[in-house]
């Protein structure tokens, strides 16, 4: 798009220290927001949301889910997600898992962690502000591994680009050479981007004993309104004892683009049966 269109929602945000830890001298982004539908039309669902941003002289449409194009833009997930829409759910899930381990003699710096759906590395960030030590990442695009080197070096040990649901063998011996005892996996179930069955795949690296920690969508927990597949397998899990459930949390997730409340469920468990096998 290269006029500007006639939305009059707008925000020009600074990007500071605090919005991009690992850039300086990054310039002002302008970005425009949906305007608040009318009677006639609907409002936009969460995996239909999208923004213009200004680059350039040129105003450019994004849709939140073409995360390729979100994290090609330094600074852009930060000031849309954190600033603008007030995203908690890095904090919120990070924070669960501690408050899980308070109950048990491990610490923060006991756990291997494998981020799923790790993105630009908001969550491995929070997962190193709490205390542990070794962090491995993991998204489906390429994108989110040179965001993360970009804005968060160091926060990884190492950053696979992989599809959990078709790992060759060189990414399912560096998963298993890492010996994760703790799985995190963020604002990633639901709308696709991972399914169950890549859920299940990364589930089948922690051992018995080890943690899941995660976080989905209120209504995808809803059976008579999911359409993702997670609510029966969270019940499943939970039936077969394979879960076991130490903290769950409903929370403002973040706000949508036209300012509504957005709700999730961060749950955190310990896995103590096989969740099935691991996609070959």
């Amino acid at each position: 798009m290269n006029t500007p269109p006639s939305n009059p929602i707008s925000f020009e945000a600074d990007l500071d220290a605090s919005a991009q830890p690992a850039e300086r001298g990054v310039p002002r982004l302008r970005v425009r927001l949906p305007p608040a539908p009318d009677a006639v039309e609907s409002g936009l669902d969460q995996d239909e949301e999208w923004c213009e941003v200004e680059i350039d002289g040129r105003w450019r449409r994004i849709r939140f889910h073409d995360y390729h194009e979100v994290f090609g833009i330094p600074g852009l997930y930060e000031t849309l997600f954190a600033k603008r829409l007030e995203c908690r759910s890095p904090t919120r899930v990070v924070s669960l898992l501690e408050d899980a381990l308070d109950e048990h003699p491990e610490a923060p710096g006991d756990l291997r962690v494998l981020d799923v759906g790790a993105g630009n590395g908001m969550v491995g960030e929070e997962l190193r502000r709490a205390g542990v030590d070794d962090v491995m990442g993991i998204d489906i695009i390429p994108e989110a591994r040179v965001a993360a080197e970009r804005d968060r070096e160091g926060t990884y040990r190492d950053y696979l680009v992989a599809d959990l649901t078709s790992l060759d063998e060189e990414h399912r011996r560096r998963i298993e050479s890492f010996s994760p005892n703790c799985l995190t996996v963020v604002a990633a179930l639901g709308y696709g981007d991972i399914p169950t069955e890549a859920f299940l795949s990364a589930c089948s690296f922690i051992p018995e004993g080890g943690w899941i920690a995660f976080n989905i969508k209120e209504d995808f927990l809803v059976e008579d309104e999911d359409r993702s597949g997670f609510s029966s397998l969270v019940r499943t899990l939970q039936r077969e004892r394979a879960l076991e459930v130490e903290a769950m949390r409903r929370y403002r997730h973040r706000l949508s683009v036209h300012g509504d409340p957005l709700h999730y469920v961060a749950i955190v468990g310990r896995k103590r049966r096989p969740f099935g096998r691991r996609a070959s």
